[in-house]
């Protein structure tokens, strides 16, 4: 996805906008327990792991991946099998043929008797070496299958399709005939059960990350998609993280965003394709369970870091009256975080701005804190700047303490307030300081804006582009 071409119409949007402008366990869903949910199937769904060659960090992390998949499995009493994985494109960085070579051998090496492999290559990466009928002539010699796909496993139909020949597009009218018809092949075969659609990038308008304003979401699959409540749609691409709770979407189907092993992306406000410092540090996918009734058992997996970081239980979304995913029932089940009682901010007043660190706020139900926010305001109270820090919420060992900072203000004193936000917009009661901002004054000040503004308009097309 790092050099993925974007679309003109959304490039246009975003300069428009531009200018104009966790541990999940769903409050309305079944909170996962061992005990209780016994898997017939058990896969990982991955994607996006852009590998560049032998002994690569990325090969590195796909060892990490399965290790603890097969060690979940083995500590499972009631089913201990890894039935497949899937890699759903990107999984090369460059598509040269020793990059796939790379990825092709950590799977021979890593897979054990059993595991399946079911992979799709993309149009963008995969495909920038080579025809994209190489790419596809690599993936079946690779995984067996044809490079668009229809595989039973345990009763559970899996149906995957690569991107096309053609490179006008990314898939073709023959291809979506093709998996309308595979669509109702397993449905005939069995109505009452989930089937899972694999590609590489998402259906536009439903999971985090396929927004149009995001850039990354396709028009392809949504109107056929839509006539099979069945469907569960996993898809990669955005790199948006797993355990962000719009990266479960439900509406006429189930759409799944896979993370991504490479590197992390978030959308943030008017700033799209943000990558935090941390983000090439990052590695993100589930463990997907399916019980004999069609109900999944979803794990965000830190692959770094080996531990989860969600993890819950989707009632048979074969079933078009379970829809406990869909965004207003999310967002009506979710709450504010909080800071603690008592929790002090700490202001170090800089050159014309502030910083400010303040503990880190608590979730209030189950999802994540996203984001933090500070503001000032002046004596008269007239707001006069503000800024925004991510969370660490994609990684299991997310920082304690947050640092914020504040720019582009002239001497004087200030209230500044910080509030802690979660996916939904919903934002704590603030925690509020006075500080007194030291610095440049006339022309010096008008020079410390007059940066501030060209260093924002070349972080936008950095994160545009990047």
């Amino acid at each position: 996805m790092l050099k993925s071409k974007r679309k003109p119409l959304a490039l246009l949007l975003a300069l428009l906008l531009c200018c104009t402008s966790l541990f999940i366990v769903p409050a309305t869903a079944v909170a996962a327990d061992d005990a209780d949910f016994v898997p017939v199937l058990r896969f990982i769904a991955s994607s996006d792991t852009h590998v560049t060659g032998a002994g690569d960090v990325k090969t590195q992390r796909i060892d990490s991946m399965l290790g603890m998949a097969y060690d979940l499995a083995a500590s499972d009493a009631n089913y201990q099998s890894l039935d497949a994985v899937l890699v759903v494109g990107d999984l090369t960085d460059d598509g040269t043929p020793e990059q796939f070579d790379a990825f092709d051998s950590t799977m021979k090496n890593d897979l054990r008797d059993g595991t399946k492999l079911l992979a799709v290559v993309a149009k963008n990466h995969d495909g920038y070496n080579q025809s994209r009928a190489d790419i596809r002539a690599t993936c079946e010699a690779m995984t067996g299958n044809g490079a668009d796909f229809h595989v039973v496993l345990n009763g559970y139909h899996f149906i995957g399709l690569s991107a096309s020949k053609d490179r006008l597009q990314h898939y073709d009218l023959g291809q979506l005939r093709w998996l309308k018809q595979q669509l109702d092949a397993a449905v005939k075969d069995d109505p009452n059960k989930p089937v899972f659609v694999m590609h590489h990038e998402p259906t536009v308008e439903t999971v985090y990350g396929s927004s149009v304003y995001d850039g990354w979401g396709v028009p392809y699959f949504g109107a056929i998609l839509r006539q099979y409540p069945q469907a569960v749609e996993i898809a990669g691409h955005s790199h948006y993280p797993v355990n962000d709770p719009r990266s479960v979407w439900q509406g006429a189907y189930t759409a799944v965003n896979t993370g991504a092993i490479a590197y992390a992306e978030f959308t943030v406000d008017a700033t799209r394709t943000y990558h935090p410092a941390d983000s090439r540090d990052v590695a993100n996918c589930w463990i997907v369970e399916a019980n004999a009734a069609g109900d999944l058992r979803l794990r965000g997996i830190d692959v770094n870091a080996q531990s989860v970081l969600c993890d819950f239980v989707m009632k048979n979304p074969a079933d078009k009256a379970n829809r406990d995913f869909t965004p207003a029932k999310r967002k009506a089940a979710s709450k504010a975080p909080a800071f603690a009682d008592g929790t002090a901010m700490t202001v170090t007043p800089t050159e014309n701005g502030c910083k400010v660190t303040v503990p880190a706020a608590q979730s209030t139900d189950g999802m994540p804190v996203i984001l933090y926010r500070i503001s000032a305001k002046s004596a008269l109270g007239i707001p006069v700047a503000k800024s925004w820090t991510l969370a660490q919420y994609y990684r299991s060992d997310g920082a304690d303490e947050i640092e914020l900072e504040l720019q582009g203000l002239i001497p004087g004193s200030y209230t500044v307030s910080v509030t802690a936000e979660n996916a939904y917009g919903k934002q704590s009661q603030p925690l509020q300081t006075t500080v007194t901002a030291t610095g440049k004054q006339g022309f010096g000040y008008l020079g410390v804006l007059i940066n501030l503004f060209f260093g924002r308009i070349k972080d936008f097309f950095v994160h545009l582009f990047w």
